[in-house]
């Protein structure tokens, strides 16, 4: 198979059978071979980690386009050899394995998406798409309505999601029983309904649509802590990147930034972006391709990673809504099986799966967590040269690539999801602060004394909270 350069298409690896090929994966990822990436359109090629480029897309091998993928002939052999050697206890393994995907025992349902998931859990499939489709025709109704009242749009927004939260979740948990490809049929419709509610919404939630007094009433219809977090971070999100959009565009706070960049913001980029003389780092160096508008189709598709950003929570116990002592590997676990499930057992966008994986990174501090920074250290063992010049990236490629530290609506999605968590009103574990408190709080521990959250999206949101509060 290997050819006259030395090295092995992956695709022609890959035409194997299942269990074959699963086996070099495992083996592929258990040590660290790397993949050459070549790009016949830009005639240029780089290493990348095999794990980096499965873990965002489990098939990335057949996607076709301008990109080929190949094994050196050495780790090509090494494959084979390791496959062959360890046959006996892989075929032990994945037997286990399929044992347990055929028969699993179906989740009893999380305490913190209330009893109203009972309700959900006990209709059908197409019972739960239509309810779906009939959300999305009642927020229609209202988006049609030049002068619908504002707690009316607002009740709406807030039943439409929980009820596209929980639906989301029993599906997903069904979906996890199934293999990738029955997954994805399953989900297929849910995806589509989901897709269109979030697309309808978006236009209904303005910065200033309902004040939070208002909402926690609303939001707190439902019983389960889980879901009335979700309702209200998508709420949140989508409100806020709104705000965003209209400063970006009708203000002079890109330059006001570039004005006050090198007093102000310099030193904690410089932080992350040692490697860039401090004269040299500039805002620019901050957004790849400069602070720019939210296009729509982006916004669409961020909308549903806001949405589902803790479905992961569908094999997970209670942990922050519990009384029990906070769990490190059970918090870790919400993001991993939310990412691989939105990536793998549905077709949801792949920023969405992003969304989810990546929502608490935090700049590569030690107390965070996600996909990115394992690849992103893969990366740097096969490419020690390599170097980050960017924090924050509105694309995926650059992120993908490793350009940039940073995916921006997990990065919004970081901040609001903190403000969230310490403004609760119905957690256990911790008194509920005000939102003054909470900002203040965020900018000491998260941005003064540890680099987690970003500190411009940070007071860009501190600035949304505060004109909330004025209204």
């Amino acid at each position: 198979m290997e050819n006259k350069n030395g090295i092995v298409p992956l695709l022609k690896i890959m035409e194997q059978k299942p269990d074959i090929v699963k086996k070099y994966i495992e083996i592929i990822i258990k040590e660290d071979i790397p993949v050459l990436c070549v790009n016949r359109g830009a005639q240029s090629k780089r290493t990348m980690p095999f794990k980096a480029l499965y873990g965002n897309n489990n098939s990335f091998w057949k996607q076709g386009g301008n990109w080929e993928y190949f094994l050196s002939g050495d780790d090509y052999a090494k494959l084979r050899e390791l496959a062959a050697a360890n046959q006996n206890d892989l075929k032990v393994e994945y037997s286990a394995a399929n044992e347990e995907k055929a028969q699993p025992q179906k989740p009893a349902p999380v305490q913190g998406f209330g009893s109203d998931l009972e309700e959900i859990a006990v209709l059908s499939d197409e019972e739960k798409i239509q309810k779906i489709e009939n959300d999305n025709d009642r927020l229609k109704k209202l988006l049609d309505q030049k002068h619908a009242k504002p707690e009316v749009v607002a009740e709406a927004l807030v039943e439409t999601t929980r009820d596209a939260a929980l639906i989301n979740h029993t599906v997903l948990v069904d979906a996890m029983r199934l293999g990738d490809d029955e997954a994805k049929k399953l989900t297929q419709n849910l995806v589509n309904s989901t897709h269109e509610m979030v697309k309808t919404s978006t236009h209904l939630i303005s910065e200033d649509i309902f004040n939070d007094d208002m909402m926690n009433t609303l939001v707190e219809k439902s019983n389960g802590t889980t879901v009335q977090h979700m309702t209200r971070v998508y709420l949140n999100g989508i409100a806020f990147l709104a705000y965003y959009n209209r400063l970006v565009s009708s203000s002079s706070i890109i330059n006001k930034l570039r004005i006050s960049f090198a007093d102000r913001y310099r030193a904690f980029y410089r932080a992350l972006l040692p490697h860039i003389p401090a004269e040299d780092l500039h805002l620019e160096n901050v957004f790849y391709k400069g602070m720019r508008n939210i296009p729509p189709d982006f916004f669409s598709s961020w909308a549903v990673g806001f949405l589902i950003h803790d479905i992961g929570k569908a094999s997970a116990v209670e942990y922050h809504e519990g009384e029990a002592a906070y769990n490190r590997d059970i918090v870790v676990e919400h993001v991993k099986v939310g990412y691989t499930s939105v990536m793998n057992k549905t077709n949801y966008p792949r920023e969405a799966g992003l969304i989810t994986g990546y929502h608490h990174e935090y700049y590569g501090d030690d107390s965070g967590y996600g996909y990115f920074r394992s690849y992103l250290d893969q990366y740097k063992k096969i490419n020690p040269a390599a170097k980050q010049d960017y924090c924050i990236t509105y694309e995926l490629e650059p992120m993908l690539d490793f350009q940039a530290y940073a995916y921006f609506p997990a990065k919004i999605l970081e901040i609001i999801d903190i403000y969230d968590s310490v403004t609760d009103p119905n957690r256990k574990y911790h008194e509920a602060m005000t939102p003054v408190a909470a900002l203040t709080m965020m900018r000491e521990e998260f941005i003064v004394k540890h680099r987690k959250i970003d500190m411009i999206l940070f007071d860009i949101f501190a600035a949304f909270i505060k004109d909330k509060l004025k209204k």
